[in-house]
């Protein structure tokens, strides 16, 4: 279904792994695009977060990214705070956004109470509600780009939220990398692209802008498959005019079979437009 196929992940290789290795077992060609950049806000991220714990005293610690669970714990690392900061998230029930980011606090020391069936903000929402978390106090490390959805959908159930953000995003810089893909781009040899967060949309049209005329860049990408991992990716896709499929499973693999399904649509639709 996908041999021969070119599909491109708005991610860097690194942390497009899982895609490449799904990419090559469907004798597809995977394309990483690195579209955004963590801008941390420095050391002060780890007593903000401590203090916060100290003064706040939450009942819950919410997670929403695999991202900040490594920016923190790396940064606590370099500051030999640590342990403190594991106590800290400890004496908190745990809850993770998904399997991913379950995966690097477990790999932290950190024990994951909760994990919603739906893994997005809506996921997470529905989760308190099951725990009637009416009252509780939540504390969440989050990114300063994230969307004010969380927030307001925790705090229309009754739960007092407290976000701590501890970086800012900005479009890859280096874009280098980009030079395969512009190429490719440009014949319309690229199948498929997987959007992986409202972030990666605003990176790719900031760096795809400086090459391309907004109307040659939207009618190219009519020529590809574009797939949202969540709403949110949707959405922002959507500010742009560009028609996209929301994968059901908010996750890489769940997007990766959203692609599937979605290019062989599209290769059939193709194909009775051709004859």
């Amino acid at each position: 279904m996908l041999s021969g196929k070119t599909i491109a992940i708005t991610r860097s290789e690194d942390d497009a792994s899982e895609f490449i290795s799904l990419a090559k077992n469907n004798n597809a060609t995977a394309v990483p695009l690195p579209t955004i950049e963590l801008v941390s806000k420095g050391e002060k991220i780890v007593d903000e977060f401590l203090e916060s714990v100290s003064k706040y005293n939450p009942d819950y610690s919410v997670f929403m990214s695999s991202k900040a669970v490594k920016l923190l714990f790396n940064t606590a690392k370099q500051l030999g705070k640590l342990e403190k900061l594991q106590l800290a998230v400890a004496n908190t029930i745990v809850m993770s956004v998904g399997p991913k980011t379950s995966l690097t606090l477990e790999a932290e020391g950190i024990k994951v109470n909760h994990q919603p069936t739906i893994f997005s903000s809506v996921g997470v929402g529905e989760e308190f509600t099951k725990l009637n978390a009416v009252g509780k106090k939540v504390i969440v490390p989050r990114s300063g780009a994230s969307t004010p959805f969380l927030k307001e959908l925790l705090s229309k159930i009754g739960i007092d939220v407290l976000e701590i953000h501890l970086y800012d995003v900005c479009a890859f810089r280096d874009t280098t990398q980009w030079n395969g893909f512009r190429e490719l781009f440009s014949q319309n040899k690229v199948d498929g692209i997987l959007f992986t967060s409202a972030s990666s949309v605003r990176g790719f049209f900031e760096i795809m802008s400086k090459d391309y005329a907004m109307e040659l860049l939207l009618d190219n990408l009519t020529k590809s498959s574009v797939v949202a991992i969540g709403p949110f990716t949707s959405d922002e896709l959507k500010k742009f005019k560009v028609k996209n499929t929301v994968s059901e499973v908010h996750t890489v693999a769940g997007a990766f079979d959203a692609m599937k399904t979605t290019l062989n649509v599209w290769s059939k639709s193709y194909l009775a437009q051709a004859i």
